[in-house]
């Protein structure tokens, strides 16, 4: 592991440019997956607002955690003293956009609100279980 600051040779970086966001395609599809479920679930459980909450949270999880993922590889990739402040930057960005969104849906009487609430903590848990799993499994096979 090089020093703080210190950049990787250049023949080791170009030889595997993508590693940053190889992981990302797994997450979507396990992502896209947990709208179809959620959506069959809200619809099942209380009608097309249901379903369009549920889908939606879920979708809004991807979206933050995709963007998070871009942003922070391309941080990384200019240089690693970067991420930190992005993410953190990022992360006070999305969680002020977020609570200003479900404050103004809360003040519409949506009833789709609660199936929004419960899909964000669906893509949340499943995101973070399946990134778990691709650690495990997948990027430790690659890594020997």
């Amino acid at each position: 592991m090089a020093e703080p600051g210190v950049r990787e040779p250049a023949a080791t970086a170009a030889a595997d440019r993508r590693w940053r966001l190889r992981h990302l395609p797994v997450l979507l599809a396990a992502s896209g997956l947990l709208i179809a479920v959620a959506a069959l679930a809200g619809a099942l459980a209380g009608g097309a607002d249901a379903a369009l909450g549920a889908a939606a949270g879920v979708g809004v999880t991807a979206l933050s955690y995709t963007l998070t993922t871009v942003v922070l590889a391309w941080a990384d990739s200019v240089n690693p003293q970067l991420v930190l402040p992005f993410g953190l930057g990022l992360y006070a960005a999305k969680m002020t956009l977020l609570g200003v969104v479900m404050v103004a849906v809360a003040s519409t009487g949506w009833p789709g609100l609660i199936p929004l609430c419960l899909g964000i903590a669906a893509g949340v848990v499943v995101w973070t279980g399946v990134h778990i799993w691709w650690l495990t499994t997948v990027h430790a096979r690659r890594s020997r």
